[in-house]
């Protein structure tokens, strides 16, 4: 195949970022784009010099792949026109908004061979990359991620589970390879009539337990993950691109002065050096290198589909919370201080 064409549908801010990346590809062109704001296909098409169009259809009928940048809402339906016509496509994260409709196209897939890559864009994320071979090495007790971010400039059209912690979903499926035995979760609504604030626990049958940390209402934008392992503690940092490794740590009281007791430790750090790349770049170049060769992606539906099954299964349980506390034989661990005798100074 020669150049492939490949057309964006959807031209909010993260569709914009796949034209610029789009109309730089060596082995492909943007051959046009879509939106149905008719002001937003006339700026973006005018920027790149490409066709705009007002019918999807249109589109389709001009180009090889799509990348669909639209609401979560709309991804089943336009992803299943475009395999349809045997287009390859890029669909955003989360894959569809509705488990079932991400099963059908999987199962879609399957007879057909297209190419449906979903966009989970740290797989590509060149820390999480270098975080993957350094892990290889290591016997993992656990991990900890953090995605955290402030709510005005958050994702509405789904919960923080569906919209950030997907993410770290997906993650923690690649790097155990395994589905996890138990799912525990717990979460606030302070914003909104759905999730903002989540936190969930991965219990695997041979370990090891994984913390993830989803919001939306945290004034610093936070992206990281943090790994115990038998060997040393790892500090990942996705938006700054670091890697840190902790080992041999020791720590001692100093001698005591006027000021108290001292303590002090030393740690031998190691520094991981993260190639300065972009992932959607580099996601993207993935994408286009799948239909040149032949080959099916790495990121898949069928790892679309299952970090989308997990994150519906932590927005139900933090949806039915109330309902779960009420239902539990046990004390809560107030009640147990009571039924101990014990009680807080403040309630005596």
């Amino acid at each position: 195949m020669e150049s492939v064409r490949t057309g964006v549908v959807g031209l909010g801010r993260m569709g914009q970022h796949h034209c610029r990346v789009v109309a730089n590809q060596k082995d492909a062109g943007l051959a046009g784009v879509f939106d149905i704001d008719t002001t937003l296909v006339e700026k973006v098409s005018s920027n790149y010099d490409v066709p705009g169009y007002r019918r999807l259809d249109d589109l389709l009928d001009q180009v090889d792949a799509v990348v669909v940048a639209t609401p979560t809402p709309t991804h089943f339906d336009i992803a299943m026109r475009c395999l349809e016509r045997n287009i390859h496509v890029l669909v955003e994260k989360p894959v569809t908004e509705k488990v079932e409709d991400a099963e059908h196209l999987a199962h879609f897939v399957q007879r057909n061979g297209t190419i449906l890559q979903v966009g989970h864009i740290e797989r590509f994320n060149p820390t999480y990359a270098e975080l993957k071979k350094l892990l290889g090495q290591m016997s993992i007790i656990a991990i900890n991620f953090r995605r955290l971010s402030p709510y005005r400039v958050s994702n509405k059209d789904v919960d923080v589970v569906v919209d950030l912690m997907v993410h770290d979903l997906d993650l923690s499926n690649d790097l155990t390879g395994q589905e996890p035995v138990t799912i525990d979760a717990y979460g606030l609504m302070p914003f909104s009539d759905s999730p903002d604030h989540v936190v969930a626990q991965l219990v695997y049958s041979n370990g090891p337990l994984i913390t993830l940390t989803a919001s939306r209402v945290t004034e610093q934008k936070i992206r990281t993950v943090e790994v115990t392992a038998e060997e040393a503690f790892v500090e990942a940092d996705f938006m700054n691109k670091s890697i840190i490794i902790h080992r041999g740590s020791t720590g001692e009281y100093t001698e005591k002065t006027r000021n108290g007791v001292s303590y002090h430790q030393e740690t031998n750090l190691k520094r991981i050096l993260v190639p300065n790349s972009e992932p959607l770049e580099l996601e993207i170049r993935y994408f286009i290198e799948c239909i040149t060769q032949h080959h099916q992606p790495m990121v898949s539906i069928w790892d679309g589909l299952r970090a989308l099954r997990m994150a519906r299964y932590i927005s139900q349980q933090v949806h039915e919370q109330d309902n779960r506390f009420s239902r539990q034989p046990q004390l809560r661990y107030h009640e147990v201080e009571l039924a101990h005798g014990y009680s807080h100074p403040s309630n005596r």
